[in-house]
């Protein structure tokens, strides 16, 4: 979850504003020329504001104090000109501001999952989804959105408010003096809500990721939920991150709401005085009334923009809350470095060395001095309770983690002297829990062949028994396998792993109990289909049903992420030690099962 310890480094306002300029810096450049034509319809909307005030005088001078008649048509015709022109400026405004905002959030989000891609499995595992859902897209739209009121407020409001203020002083410039003595008042208000405002909405932030992992665990476990009846606890769970949410957005909707009566008293106030200054003037001392008119008019009109501006320092203070965590991902450097200029993985017989590996997930080690080797072109199975480190040594072979000591090597060559894409590629895995993604059977299938022919798909489909299970389903092998593949059964799962393994075609094969989700009958068929990709390949199983390695060239025990004894199948066997007692275990157990 999202840690709001971190968040006491965002109080720093120059923090603020080095935000500020590296979001434009980063994301300006490229739109200078679309956002030159915006701030042109900006400042055409600005000048035709201006004079919708100004043209007030002559309406009261000329048509209704001079009733000249021919100026009523003059100016009517004006105001439509201005109008119009307005609208066209404001409609020009819109439409070339969302386009260039929509491609900025296209821009980041490509980036984002760029960089989320480019992590490392440590990454992931301190990392919760619903966090990372915020940070693409919460950030990507808060960008979006500091970009959007920067750009406004300078070319909207501001020139809007110049063009204003201007019409203002040429009228009466004693009179514009006596409307801006608001500004003070407002500026330490808005300080103040500023402040409060960054509190509540770091906390509004927390509690929407705490709202994400909820939903998440409730749909991922949702069996486990059902079968314990969990529904009530799961509910409960979600009201009080759904209360936490609603609670802040209140408290930031009262600060924020609270700029409106500020506005309102100190522009009542404003107001009251020009009135009697200038009813006062045009009474008593006889000056233009079409003056005293425009210029009433105009401070009305910017009235609206000097509300907004007003507002942007607390409205930038919530959007620049996403906009850190977007650059917290974007800044987040990957624990695993490849070296420089690094070399592409060379395989010749395939052999896997771990000398002297000791890695821990936390506290406890998960191997602690482990030393094996998998002869290259021959099959090593892995056995061991859970916890002896089975996985990991997968995991560290793929580069998936660095061991905290200790060298790994594929035909002597350290897999943190290559790059990490030449060794995976020299690698296919199939896990127990086998995944697949949302496209079709055949896509999974081509994951790591996406050039692979419809003739090697299903070749690869029918040696892993899957060819005719796909046939049947409603689109053969364009049919959506669903989110972690869950249109098929375990069974079915398994064996498109394995077809994927099986075209990938790769010299070292890593097998994580790949035939454990099958029956009896599948189980022997694709036994036997792996035993056919398995030869003259280096071969690495972990193995749960000790039937299933009987005939591997090399078994090894692992206890506590050591290797405590080693050999065939019989040699083991005839051995009174740990691997004789798993296989009395798993034996008599299936004898007893028999009977």
């Amino acid at each position: 979850m999202l840690n709001p310890a971190k968040w006491e480094i965002w109080n720093d306002p120059d923090g603020t504003v080095q935000v500020i300029k590296r979001l434009l810096s980063e994301n300006l450049r490229a739109y200078i020329p679309r956002y030159m034509v915006a701030f042109v319809f900006m400042g055409m909307v600005a000048a035709t504001t201006a004079a919708s005030a100004w043209i007030m005088k002559d309406v009261i001078n000329e048509v209704f104090i001079n009733r000249d008649k021919a100026m009523i048509y003059v100016i009517a015709g004006a105001v439509i000109c201005i109008f119009t022109l307005k609208g066209a400026s404001t409609y020009g405004q819109m439409v070339v501001l969302s386009r260039v905002g929509n491609a900025i959030v296209a821009d980041l989000q490509n980036r984002l999952f760029k960089r989320l891609t480019m992590q490392d499995q440590a990454y992931y595992d301190r990392m919760s989804l619903p966090e990372l859902g915020i940070r693409v897209n919460t950030g990507a739209g808060s960008a979006r959105s500091v970009i959007d009121m920067i750009v406004l407020s300078l070319g909207r409001d501001i020139l809007t408010l110049i063009g204003l203020v201007g019409v203002m002083i040429v009228q009466d410039p004693l009179m514009s003096l006596l409307a801006l003595v608001i500004m003070p008042p407002i500026v330490v208000g808005v300080s103040f809500l500023v402040k409060r405002v960054k509190t509540y909405a770091k906390r509004q932030v927390v509690s929407n990721a705490k709202i994400g992992s909820t939903l998440q665990e409730t749909v991922l476990g949702i069996r486990i939920v059902k079968a314990f009846r969990m529904e009530q606890t799961m509910q409960q769970r979600m009201a009080t991150s759904v209360s936490e949410v609603e609670r802040q957005s209140n408290k930031i909707a009262a600060l924020t709401a609270r700029t409106s009566p500020l506005m309102e008293s100190l522009g009542g106030f404003a107001i009251a005085l020009v009135i009697f200054y200038g009813g006062y003037s045009v009474v008593e001392l006889g000056k233009d009334p079409g003056a005293f008119f425009a210029f009433i008019t105009a401070l009305l009109l910017a009235y609206d923009p000097a509300r907004r501006l007003a507002r942007l320092n607390v409205n930038l203070s919530k959007a620049l809350v996403g906009v850190r965590l977007m650059y917290e991902l974007i800044d987040e450097q990957p624990d695993l470095e490849q070296v420089e200029n690094a070399p592409d993985l060379k395989v010749d017989s395939g052999q896997i060395e771990l000398k002297d590996v000791k890695f821990s997930y936390g506290e406890g080690a998960a191997l602690n001095g482990l030393t094996l080797t998998a002869e290259g072109g021959k099959t090593t199975a892995l056995v061991g309770a859970s916890g002896a480190g089975k996985s990991t040594v997968f995991a560290l072979i793929e580069r998936f983690y660095d061991p905290q000591q200790g060298t790994i090597c594929v035909d002597g060559q350290p897999i943190k002297s290559v790059t990490m894409g030449s060794l995976r590629r020299n690698i296919a895995y199939v896990s127990q829990d086998s995944y697949l993604f949302n496209i079709s059977i055949r896509d999974n299938i081509a994951i790591g062949r996406p050039d692979a022919t419809q003739e090697e798909i299903e070749a690869a489909a029918k040696a892993a028994n899957a060819h005719d299970f796909i046939l049947e389903l409603p689109e053969g092998y364009n049919t959506l396998a669903g989110d972690g593949g869950g249109r098929l059964s375990g069974g079915q799962r398994q064996r498109v792993a394995i077809a994927r393994a099986m075209l990938l075609d790769a010299p070292i094969l890593l097998l994580d109990e790949a035939t454990s989700a099958l029956d009896a009958e599948s189980e022997a068929k694709i036994q036997s289909a792996l035993e056919t990709l398995m030869e003259g390949r280096t071969t690495l199983v972990i193995a749960h049903r000790l039937s299933t390695v009987r005939h591997a060239h090399k078994i090894l025990v692992l206890d506590r992420g050591r290797v405590l004894e080693s050999g065939t199948h019989d040699e083991l066997f005839e051995h009174d030690g740990i691997y004789r007692r798993l296989c009395e275990l798993q034996f008599q157990s299936r004898n007893e099962a028999a009977e």
